[in-house]
């Protein structure tokens, strides 16, 4: 098995890393990025204000393992609602969904039940993220 990849692939993990909706701060998804690249994935970063169809077209065209979001700006559930069914109908279900930002406790299960499954607000820690990301890509 290969360290970047659990599954055993050759390839390492590749990550899209998107800020979404008017989101303007992205030091932290930078820093982010950064460790996912230091821990051998493959990032993919949009850069900013992403639309929901951006991010699936992203997603789908550079064929990720794991979709990322990092929204500092409180407008996860509207933009997860949206980007999920476009997701679901590019057939990226089998994907990684996390999220990672200012995300209010009350508003975890919510985004559990839309499908993202790894959930870390503001202050996890990298190390945290990467070993999330290894341990459950398919």
């Amino acid at each position: 098995m290969s360290a970047a990849n659990p599954a055993g692939a050759d390839q390492p993990i590749r990550v899209l890393l998107a800020k979404p909706g008017l989101d303007g701060h992205d030091q932290g998804a930078k820093v982010v990025a950064r460790a996912m690249m230091d821990a051998g994935f493959e990032v993919i970063y949009t850069g900013l204000r992403q639309t929901p169809e951006q991010v699936a077209r992203i997603a789908l065209e550079e064929d990720v393992d794991v979709i990322a979001l990092s929204s500092m700006a409180g407008s996860h559930l509207p933009f997860c609602r949206k980007l999920k069914p476009l997701l679901e109908a590019g057939e990226l279900t089998d994907k990684l969904w996390i999220i990672g930002g200012n995300l209010p406790q009350q508003d975890h299960d919510a985004l559990r039940e839309l499908g993202f499954r790894g959930i870390f607000p503001t202050g996890s820690k990298l190390d945290a993220i990467v070993h999330y990301i290894r341990e459950n890509v398919r």
